[in-house]
C-alpha cells in the first residue's frame, strides 16, 4: 500500500480516474478541477505547477486520490482510512508536497490528518455537500425569469465572478477562459428582472453523471428578493437537462439561512468537509457578507 505523487497529469488520469468516477458525488471537486486542467491546461487555477497523488491498495487497485493546484489547499477525495493515516508523514517528507499550508478534506479525514501532520492546525472553513432529491420550486417565486448567459454577457460574468471571489476571499483569479468554457455548454444562467440581470448561477459540466451548482452571486443592491433561490432552482434544472443524474452543491455551515434554502429546494446533506490550515499560515477566515443574499458556493 503506497502513495504515489507526480506532476504528470496523464499518469494521474490513467491511475486515478476510474476510482474518482466510481464515486462521483463525494469526488465531485476532484473531478471538476481535473476536468478544467484537461481542458484549459495545467495552469487553469494558478501559475504554479499542480501536483497529483493517488493511493494504491494492497491488491494493486487505486482507491483514492488528491491534487494540489496552488494557491488552493491540497484537495482530497474519498480515501480509505489507511490512506489518510499514511498521508500525514508524506505531507512533510515528499518534496512535491513541500510548503503546503492548507488541506481540503472530509471532516473525519481532516481530523485524522491534523493528528498525523505534526503541525498545529485550525479549521478555517466548514462546508456541507448536498445532493438533490426532488427539485422543489421556491415557495414565493421571485419576480423575473431565468435565461442562459451568452457571449454578450461575458463582461458582466467576469465582473460578478471577480466580486464573488473578492467577497468570499477565494484565492484564485477570475478567468475569462473558464467563463467561455461555461458558456460553451450552457453552464451559466442569469436571472433577469426589469430588463436586466440581477443574479447569476452556474453549474459544472456533467462528469460521470454528476454536476455541481456554483458559484451563485447576487449584487448587493439586488439581495433579499429571492433571486438567488430562483436562479439556483433554474441552474439545478438546467444541470439535469444537460445530462446530470446527480446535482450537487456546497454550502458554508456558518450560514444556517443558506442551508435551509437548499433543503427547501430539495437538497439533502451528504457529508461535511473542512479547510484545515497550518497555524503558521496567514488566516483567511471566511466570515463575510454572503455574496448571494444568504447563499455561498465555492467557485471551483
Amino acid at each position: 500500500m503506497t502513495w504515489t505523487f507526480s506532476t504528470d497529469l496523464a499518469a494521474y488520469l490513467t491511475a486515478a480516474r476510474p476510482a474518482l468516477a466510481a464515486r462521483p458525488v463525494v469526488n465531485t471537486s476532484l473531478l471538476t478541477v481535473t476536468d478544467s486542467l484537461e481542458r484549459r491546461g495545467l495552469h487553469a487555477h494558478g501559475t504554479a505547477d499542480p501536483v497529483f497523488g493517488w493511493w494504491t491498495g494492497a491488491d494493486g487497485t487505486v482507491t483514492g486520490a488528491l491534487l494540489r493546484t496552488p494557491p488552493y489547499p491540497v484537495l482530497l477525495g474519498a480515501l480509505p482510512p489507511e490512506a489518510v493515516r499514511a498521508l500525514g508523514p508524506e505531507l512533510t517528507a515528499d518534496p512535491l508536497l513541500s510548503g503546503i499550508s492548507g488541506i481540503n478534506a472530509r471532516r473525519t479525514d481532516a481530523l485524522t490528518l491534523a493528528a498525523a501532520w505534526g503541525r498545529p492546525t485550525r479549521i478555517v472553513e466548514e462546508l456541507r455537500l448536498y445532493r438533490l432529491g426532488t427539485l422543489t420550486a421556491p415557495e414565493r417565486a421571485p419576480a423575473g425569469r431565468p435565461r442562459r448567459a451568452a457571449e454578450a454577457d461575458l463582461p458582466l460574468l467576469l465582473e460578478w465572478t471577480r466580486e464573488f471571489n473578492r467577497e468570499t476571499e477565494q484565492p484564485g483569479r477570475a478567468s475569462e477562459a473558464a467563463l467561455r468554457e461555461r458558456l460553451s455548454y450552457g453552464g451559466a444562467l442569469l436571472w433577469e428582472h426589469d430588463g436586466g440581470p440581477v443574479s447569476l448561477a452556474a453549474f459544472s459540466r456533467p462528469i460521470a453523471g454528476a454536476s455541481r451548482v456554483g458559484p451563485v452571486y447576487t449584487p448587493p443592491a439586488a439581495r433579499g428578493r429571492g433571486y438567488a433561490a430562483g436562479i439556483t432552482h433554474a441552474a439545478t434544472g438546467a444541470a439535469h437537462a444537460a445530462g446530470a443524474r446527480e446535482v450537487l452543491l456546497f454550502t458554508d455551515l456558518a450560514n444556517p439561512t443558506s442551508n435551509g434554502i437548499y433543503q427547501r429546494l430539495g437538497y439533502t446533506p451528504v457529508e461535511d468537509r473542512v479547510h484545515l490550515e497550518a497555524l503558521t499560515a496567514p488566516s483567511r477566515r471566511h466570515r463575510y457578507p454572503f455574496p448571494v443574499g444568504g447563499l455561498r458556493l465555492p467557485a471551483r
